[in-house]
């Protein structure tokens, strides 16, 4: 806990006066100042991530995968077979599946990463496994709060390994049959909302059996009673080792002062518990898009995060942060090469 602790510690404060001075260079830039919107925002945002050094240049782009299975899977929250989990995996290691050619096409390398799947360990994929899924959350704890922060350093680390290799933009993403039950608790506890709220239909659950997850999501609560004002004792209560490793990602880069993309409904669960284990990890967070899965907004909305996208997507694996990083991109090209009002002897009422 205490190397746990020590990492936390490390994370900076955002450069202010490196973030004054972009926003300054952008309004001096061959347009009305704010007129390219949330792109200007983005921009200033990143110049005040120490990480990067002020070179709003980040062609080294990562999706970290974090691939497990749960024991809520046993109570038919889902339709998918649990087997779909190490099947999907492997297919990420032959990168054919949605986050692999979304990630291509943006210059991001996936890294899949098995932190809890149900299987032997598979070629490929980097080794992390705590164990062959979780607990059932519906009868008991999903890990204990020891596996949890072991979890949470490794995955910190893992993190930090990729960055001292250059890495400089993060996504992170996730893949695990009935792993929205889990977020769902999550987010419902963190957030202090009613279940049925947040719980969605996740992988084309009927919505006929809508109220039985909903109902499973009341139980896990209910039984295992996490203490919402500890992130980590609801991540082990009623989470899910893909979640802790997420909010591990988060975290190590935020250490390293770097940026990460956030997925959908998922990677907010666990960015609700990352902030409130370390506040000062949200400057370094940037919300992809607005997931269809119910639930979404609530967590945005305690996140006080707007999401770039809007594509009524709900796939995970990362796909949402690896659609919103040529935004990242645009930022930059904003930022770097546009030409100046001043270098073209425009002056603007008003600035």
């Amino acid at each position: 806990m205490q190397n746990f602790n020590a990492l936390l510690e490390t994370i900076p404060q955002p450069d202010t006066a490196a973030m004054i001075h972009a926003q300054q260079h952008i309004d001096g830039l061959l347009k009305p100042p704010g007129s390219l919107g949330k792109l200007e925002s983005l921009a200033v945002q990143l110049a005040g991530m120490p990480g990067l050094g002020g070179q709003l240049q980040l062609d080294n782009k990562a999706i970290v995968v974090m691939c497990a299975d749960h024991g809520v899977w046993h109570e038919g929250v889902t339709i998918s077979p649990q087997i779909v989990t190490a099947i999907q995996t492997e297919n990420m290691i032959r990168q054919n599946t949605g986050v692999c050619v979304l990630a291509k096409q943006a210059g991001a390398q996936v890294h899949v990463v098995d932190v809890g799947i149900d299987a032997d360990p598979i070629a490929g994929v980097v080794n992390m496994k705590v164990a062959r899924g979780s607990g059932n959350i519906a009868r008991e704890a999903a890990m204990t709060r020891e596996q949890a922060v072991a979890l949470l350093v490794a995955s910190m680390q893992y993190t930090r390994q990729l960055a001292a290799e250059g890495v400089t933009l993060f996504g992170v993403g996730e893949l695990g049959m009935a792993n929205t039950t889990p977020a769902a608790a999550v987010v419902s506890v963190l957030t202090q909302t009613a279940p049925d709220a947040v719980v969605g239909i996740g992988a084309n659950l009927p919505v006929n059996q809508l109220a039985h997850k909903v109902d499973v999501v009341r139980r896990a609560i209910d039984i295992n009673q996490p203490d919402a004002s500890d992130a980590i004792d609801v991540l082990a209560k009623v989470g899910g080792f893909d979640l802790v490793g997420m909010t591990g990602v988060m975290l190590g880069a935020a250490t390293c002062g770097l940026p990460v993309i956030l997925d959908g409904f998922l990677s907010y669960a666990s960015a609700l518990a990352a902030c409130q284990i370390a506040p000062t990890v949200r400057p370094y967070l940037i919300p992809s898009h607005v997931s269809a899965e119910k639930g979404t907004r609530v967590a945005l909305n305690a996140l006080q995060l707007e999401p770039y996208l809007n594509m009524d997507m709900r796939l995970g694996e990362g796909s949402g942060a690896a659609l919103a990083m040529p935004v990242v991109d645009a930022a930059c090209a904003m930022y770097n090469q546009m030409g100046t009002l001043a270098g073209s002897d425009i002056v603007l009422p008003g600035v």
